[in-house]
């Protein structure tokens, strides 16, 4: 792209409204004409099904919510997370990020009987590695899909043992490379076969990436989505996923696509709709990438940085597991 180019593309995008008008309408939407249903949570939601929300993540462009402080700094860490193929919540709290809990916490409760604190929990999880490894660990959940999605080969009539893990993250990078055009830039969470040992089925599960000129767009298919809590951590995992498969296939950033599946808001979140619908967003974030190491495993918390992100306040409503 030439400079008068990069000029009238900058001039075009001043012009254009603030994307997160596009997330305010689609919670607006929800809560005002979404199907109420049971959900299996018990909370009940407002629900609709495949909205799309569309981002420039060009010149360090990054969708981060201006209405309420998203913690991108716990999304990172997640999603470095998942790229190592954990899937024990340990090396998360470790770094003080405590989104997974809820979800091994009810299940040691419920077979213990113990009435324990989620920080009490918590801190047993730190503190045991026996203790985190019973009851710590989330089942085969994404990043174990991503990086280590398993095969089998057959031994006999009805008989297989485990063959070499599918790496699904370098794969796509290395087709990236050598094959721009290909339609098959895909990362995959959803094993139907381990579903039921995974402690959350992956809602965020399919990822696509597609190569246009020396931009890299990515397409994320959620099929589940609570828009209050759960979206602002995608939109900026996805975000940071594509901008480092893009330095690493050596492209400049495109677009984020993301589309829903049933999208909802929990009848609990009343309060956090009114207070955001309340708010009118403001300011540009950008995400720098620090360094770029030799593969995209390689990438440390530190070699990431947000600037200009100046949100209002946080707004906090309960998680339904």
């Amino acid at each position: 792209m030439d400079d008068r180019a990069a000029v009238f593309r900058q001039t075009e995008l001043a012009r254009q409204p603030h994307w997160e008008w596009q997330y305010l309408d689609l919670m607006r939407r929800i809560w005002d004409e979404g199907d109420e249903r049971i959900d299996r949570t018990g909370v009940g939601t407002r629900s609709t099904f495949g909205p799309q929300l569309r981002f420039d993540l060009s010149n360090g462009r990054v969708p981060l919510l201006t209405t309420k402080r998203v913690f991108w700094k716990a999304a990172a860490r997640e999603m470095l997370w998942f790229l190592t193929g954990e899937t024990n919540i340990r090396p998360l709290l470790q770094q003080g990020v405590t989104i997974w809990s809820d979800w091994p916490l009810a299940k040691y409760r419920k077979a213990s009987g113990e009435p324990i604190s989620q920080a009490e929990f918590e801190a047993r999880v730190v503190e045991n590695a026996a203790f985190a490894e019973r009851w710590g660990d989330l089942g085969p959940v994404y990043g174990k899909q991503w990086v280590n999605w398993p095969t089998y080969k057959p031994l006999g009539e009805g008989v297989f043992r485990a063959g070499p893990g599918i790496n699904q993250v370098a794969q796509v990078v290395e087709s990236l490379r050598r094959n721009p055009g290909s339609r098959r830039h895909i990362i995959e969470g959803w094993n139907v076969a381990e579903l039921d040992d995974m402690a959350l089925p992956p809602c965020h599960k399919t990822y696509q990436f597609h190569v246009a000129g020396d931009r890299l767009s990515c397409q994320l298919y959620q099929r589940s989505c609570d828009v209050a809590l759960g979206l602002p951590f995608n939109l900026f995992g996805a975000a940071l996923l594509t901008r480092m498969v893009a330095a690493q296939a050596g492209y400049e950033p495109g677009e984020l696509i993301w589309t829903g599946g049933d999208t909802h808001l929990y009848l609990n979140h009343a309060e956090l709709v009114a207070e955001q619908l309340s708010r009118e967003p403001a300011g540009e974030p950008r995400l720098d990438l620090i360094r770029q190491p030799d593969s995209i495993f390689g990438y440390r918390f530190e070699d990431f940085a947000v600037r200009d992100y100046a949100p209002q306040a946080a707004i906090r409503a309960p998680v339904a597991v």
